[in-house]
């Protein structure tokens, strides 16, 4: 509840009051609620001691214009050093809410006003507000005497007008609940009078106002009654018995009639602060002066000083703080030794003089651990609170800072507020972690320091481009080399970190003359090693060129190129080439599904493969390198069919793998494997896939029957003609000469295979090097691909 609402209560608590002075106290009201509205630098609320914890202080949120929505993610919290805060700010709705009851004499026991000063701080960006909250007292004590009784004896000599120091009620309320003023039950001897000293606190005095007589009242009973101001007022008793005493009628009279003096904090103990010095008329005890602390001087001040009864020095007993307290009162009393003692009492005024000895407390309040290395200069880093207790000169704080070539202290937000701001650009390439340490030094003599270090990471940005390990790139490649395998690498690297500094990598054929074939190579992204997915031939192709390039992970991401100069070294042979199965990363690996219920013989697939040799070098044999179960699986040595040797049972695992070796015939044999996986699957799940495929395959076989029959007389008639020109040349030369391309009595190899694909609305079946007549060639096939009649799509068109 704001503190307006408070006025007005107050105003309703004036209805009895005289129409006149309500108009006034109203008028004074209004004031205040219009000088409260121009304070726009900070909030004040107030609220009454002892109210229930979670009651609502107010809302800050709606006060300040603060958005409630962005409050959780900006973390708006109150800054405290305390263990137990007194205040919490609920980051959903902007409320303060009270964490607990508050006793205002517990918060604060020496002051009138009672103000609690908060702290609140938002980040993202960063904001701090400053709040303070007034604890209303409350009219929850009673007056209390220290004595419940006390006693005095005065002669009955004592002139009217006499006065007697008596102790003063306590009451833990402040302001109007304290004690406002004492009544003295009715007597005809004795009157009551009330001092107003400092911080309002009233001292009673026992006034004679009619001459004693012993012989007629030995004694006197009296009551004492402290009032308060609240409303009804509560009170507290003491009971005086004063008993009379004869003669001794001259009470000491102290030199001076103000003692002031300054004092050092941190005094040695046993250090004199002053010396009073009162003296008496009278004469032997009646004159004898020994000097006492007066009844109202507090237990604070009896711990913190002493008195010597007989020369009147006053000493320090105990270390004198200057932030507990700047200046100190003390009511010194004078008292004779008569039958019936006479006092006197002065105040004595004790100013203490500060002295350095607090060091600066450096706090920082809010901080940001890492930092883009692209902030620009100036940006706010933490925010740091410095505080010296000491005054003056000695509570002054110069603050500094390491890095100053990169970091900054701004100029004060408030008093002992500072900011920590970039002074220059980051650079995480060249460091990437910077512990500032700030140090804080008062100007007091000798100067006291304190320093405190925070450490800021700065983070990556995307401001470096993958750079190649050399440019441009020259690799020899000999021919017939395998296809999918690595035939040189790249490498690339990023000054950038993590995802920065991930690189990938593409092929590109831009500027190249040899686009075509740039397509039959393959990188791979992540390591830069190339994959060539063809045999290169040194008689159709010596060199070529091409680009790779380089681009990191980074939002937005950056690249670069290299040029890259293959040269093909020759040699002389040709392997065999795997054409199906053939994985989607150039690998010779396929996977077949087939129903687990076909019977023994059933075709599972096929295996193709060419070689661009002639003669006995093209002639291919498949067999069976390495299988699962031999019982299951057949191979054909010349068509590469795959087949069920057996049926299957339950016992039978559903996955095998086939590596099957195809090599030619030449003097020094060179082959090739490709890997079948067979998996087995329930009827249901292949039925019309596998009608489908073998529907297909049946067609396919038939036409790859008819063109393998054109393809292999083509290649005999080739194959004799080339015989008879050799055998021709080499008659001169030499009569011993072996023909490597007559066939071995043992051979049984097989010709090349095809294999069967559609793309779009055509079907393609690769066939080697040779070409059946009447086929139609496709442009970018390289003329080993014939285009066969879609009869599938046909019988489709006619079905529908």
């Amino acid at each position: 509840m704001l503190w307006i609402t408070d006025i007005f209560w107050l105003i309703m608590g004036q209805r009895k009051r005289t129409p006149g002075r309500a108009r006034e106290f109203l008028f004074g009201c209004l004031c205040a609620v219009l000088l409260w509205s121009l304070a726009s630098a900070q909030l004040r609320y107030s609220i009454s001691e002892e109210i229930n914890e979670g009651t609502v202080v107010g809302n800050i949120a709606k006060d300040l214009g603060l958005d409630k929505s962005t409050l959780k993610d900006r973390k708006y919290r109150i800054v405290s050093s305390d263990a137990e805060p007194l205040f919490r700010v609920n980051q959903i709705d902007g409320n303060l809410y009270v964490t607990g009851k508050i006793d205002r004499e517990k918060v604060c026991s020496d002051s009138s006003t009672c103000l609690i000063n908060l702290k609140t701080v938002l980040e993202n960006p960063v904001e701090v507000h400053y709040i303070r909250v007034e604890v209303l007292d409350i009219n929850d004590h009673s007056p209390i005497f220290q004595d419940n009784e006390t006693t005095m004896e005065i002669s009955e000599s004592v002139l009217p007008g006499t006065r007697f120091q008596l102790k003063a009620a306590k009451d833990q309320d402040s302001g109007h609940f304290s004690v406002q003023h004492y009544r003295l039950s009715h007597n005809e001897h004795f009157r009551l009078e009330v001092k107003d000293k400092r911080n309002d606190i009233k001292l009673p005095s026992l006034i004679v106002q009619k001459p004693l007589d012993r012989e007629t009242a030995r004694s006197h009973s009296l009551t004492l009654t402290a009032l308060d101001g609240g409303k009804p007022p509560k009170s507290g008793n003491m009971n005086i018995l004063i008993n009379v005493l004869d003669v001794n009628d001259n009470a000491p009279v102290f030199s001076k009639e103000v003692y002031s003096v300054m004092l050092n904090e941190n005094s040695p103990i046993e250090t004199t602060v002053i010396q009073v010095n009162a003296t008496d008329l009278d004469e032997g005890p009646n004159g004898e002066v020994i000097y006492s602390f007066s009844n109202s001087v507090s237990q604070n001040i009896l711990n913190l000083f002493d008195i010597n009864s007989l020369t009147g020095e006053l000493i320090v007993k105990s270390l004198i703080d200057f932030e507990d307290k700047e200046e100190y009162e003390i009511e010194i009393q004078a008292s004779d030794k008569g039958l019936a003692p006479l006092t006197a009492e002065k105040s004595v005024i004790i100013k203490i003089i500060d002295t350095n000895d607090n060091t600066p407390e450096i706090e920082v309040t809010s901080f940001s651990s890492s930092i883009p290395e692209d902030s620009r200069p100036g940006t706010t880093v933490a925010l740091i609170n410095v505080n010296d207790l000491d005054s003056g000169l000695n509570g002054k704080i110069i603050c500094s800072i390491t890095e100053e070539d990169t970091f900054a202290l701004s100029a004060p937000l408030q008093d002992t507020m500072f900011s920590i701001v970039t002074k220059s650009s980051l650079d995480r390439e060249k460091k990437s972690r910077y512990d500032l340490t700030i140090t804080a030094k008062d100007a007091g003599d000798p100067s006291l320091s304190s320093e405190k270090t925070v450490s800021v990471v700065v983070s990556d940005v995307n401001d470096n481009s993958p750079e190649f390990s050399q440019s441009p790139y020259a690799f020899y490649i000999t021919e017939d080399n395998k296809p999918g395998a690595k035939v040189f690498s790249v490498k690339a690297f990023d000054r950038d970190e993590n995802e920065n500094a991930l690189i990938s990598y593409h092929v590109t054929g831009e500027g190249s003359k040899d686009s075509t074939l740039i397509s039959f190579l393959s990188i791979n992204s992540e390591t830069g090693d190339i994959v060539a997915m063809k045999s290169f031939d040194f008689e159709t192709l010596k060199t070529f060129h091409f680009q790779v390039v380089a681009t990191d992970s980074g939002t937005p991401s950056l690249s670069s190129n290299v040029t890259v100069n293959v040269f093909i070294l020759d040699q002389n042979d040709n392997a065999p080439v795997i054409l199906y199965p053939l994985s989607s990363n150039g690998s010779a690996e396929g996977v077949e599904e087939i129903p687990r219920n076909v019977n023994a013989g059933h075709l599972v697939t096929k295996v193709r493969a060419y070689d661009a040799d002639i003669g006995y070098n093209g002639w291919l044999l498949f067999s069976l390198q390495e299988v699962t179960d031999h019982s299951l699986f057949g191979l054909d040595r010349y068509t590469g069919q795959i087949r069920t040797l057996r049926s299957f049972t339950e016992t039978d695992e559903t996955e095998h793998k086939l590596v099957i070796l195809v090599k030619d015939n030449g003097n020094v044999s060179l082959s090739a494997t490709a890997t079948v996986i067979i998996k087995l699957v329930e009827p249901k799940e292949a039925f019309a896939a596998s009608d489908i495929k073998s529907a297909a395959k049946d067609d396919e076989d038939d036409n790859v029957t008819f063109y393998l029959m054109i393809t292999l007389g083509s290649v005999s008639v080739l194959f004799i003609i080339s015989i008879i020109v050799l055998i021709a040349m080499q008659c001169p030369k030499s009569t011993d000469y072996t023909s490597k391309y007559l066939q071995e009595t043992n051979y049984d190899g097989t010709l090349c295979h095809s294999i069967q694909y559609r793309s779009g609305d055509k079907r393609y079946m690769l066939v080697g090097p040779r070409m059946s007549i009447g086929s139609t060639i496709v442009p970018g096939s390289h003329a080993n691909t014939l285009v066969l009649p879609d009869r599938r799509r046909t019988s489709e068109e006619v079905r529908s």
